[in-house]
């Protein structure tokens, strides 16, 4: 009898299986193409970054010289939320289908490790390359934007919605920056966890879609998307047109938090503790526990 072609979803213990293999085959890869995959990662979720960053700012009123509101909105918080986090799943969309490498999904290689297919040396490896590869590509693609001035579109909305995002991202408090990174990774690597079942590109794609709504809609932290919103925050409150700041009324002594040492030390550290801890524990190895676990006797 011939092997019959199916179109079902994959089954959790058929995921668990698959995700080990892709671990594996991850933390094999050459250091240059693991490197140059990881910043096309960060250049992807810094794109779905300033997706939101867009989107978002509708979200708030610019007034004009008079005084009077030049443009503003009438929908809710949560409705705007939930708008960003749409748009924002285009970041991870582009990196599961284009084909990149994300350290927070990769967060789920603890499943191959906790298998004993891949050392402690190799998902390390794997884990430090790829971050530093994401942090090149999303500081970059915030530095790209910031010199096409995109801060100034809306009458400054754009670049005032960027400022507020990393003055509060970088005004967290270290254990609420972990809390929020442990919440935001379980969802994306849930995500990534229900890309393993997926047969064609367009199960993918709305097997991203809410999960990674969810976390931004939540206002979860997410260490790489961070890499993007308060670099590209910074370059606007040290680097921005003075025109800009007239414009929206503001000046960068309002943000007193947006410093590059808050960035590293008051969120991307706690953050991307966090992110390991919902990725690689809630996620990687409870479903290892539970569908790839050898039985002892």
């Amino acid at each position: 009898m011939s092997d019959q072609i199916s179109f079902d979803a994959l089954g959790p213990p058929a995921m668990g299986s698959k995700a080990e293999n892709i671990g594996v085959t991850k933390a094999s890869l050459r250091a240059d193409n693991m490197f140059v995959l990881g910043i096309l990662a960060g250049a992807f979720i810094g794109i779905g970054a300033i997706f939101a960053t867009t989107v978002s700012a509708g979200s708030i009123s610019i007034k004009d010289a008079a005084g009077a509101a030049a443009f503003a909105t009438g929908l809710p918080y949560g409705v705007i939320r939930l708008l960003t986090g749409l748009v924002f799943a285009t970041g991870l969309i582009l990196v599961i289908v284009g084909g990149a490498e994300l350290f927070t999904g990769n967060t789920l290689i603890t499943m191959a490790f906790a298998s004993k297919k891949v050392t402690l040396a190799q998902l390390l490896r794997n884990w430090v390359i790829v971050y530093l590869g994401n942090l090149v590509g999303s500081v970059l693609t915030a530095y790209v934007v910031f010199l096409g001035k995109q801060y100034t579109f809306g009458g400054g909305a754009i670049g005032l919605t960027a400022l507020n995002i990393g003055e509060a991202k970088t005004a967290l408090g270290f254990i609420q920056a972990v809390a929020l990174g442990i919440m935001c990774n379980a969802l994306v690597c849930m995500a990534v966890w229900l890309c393993y079942s997926a047969r064609s590109t367009t199960d993918k794609i709305l097997a991203i879609i809410p999960p990674i709504a969810c976390f931004v809609a939540a206002g979860f932290e997410h260490s790489i998307a961070n890499m993007y919103f308060i670099p590209v925050a910074l370059f606007i409150k040290y680097s921005g047109d003075s025109s800009f700041f007239t414009a929206i009324g503001k000046t960068a002594a309002d943000f007193p938090h947006l410093t590059w040492g808050n960035f590293f030390l008051a969120n991307l550290l706690p953050v991307t503790i966090g992110n390991i801890i919902g990725g690689g524990f809630m996620v990687g190895l409870v479903y290892w526990f539970v569908y790839l676990r050898k039985a002892t006797k």
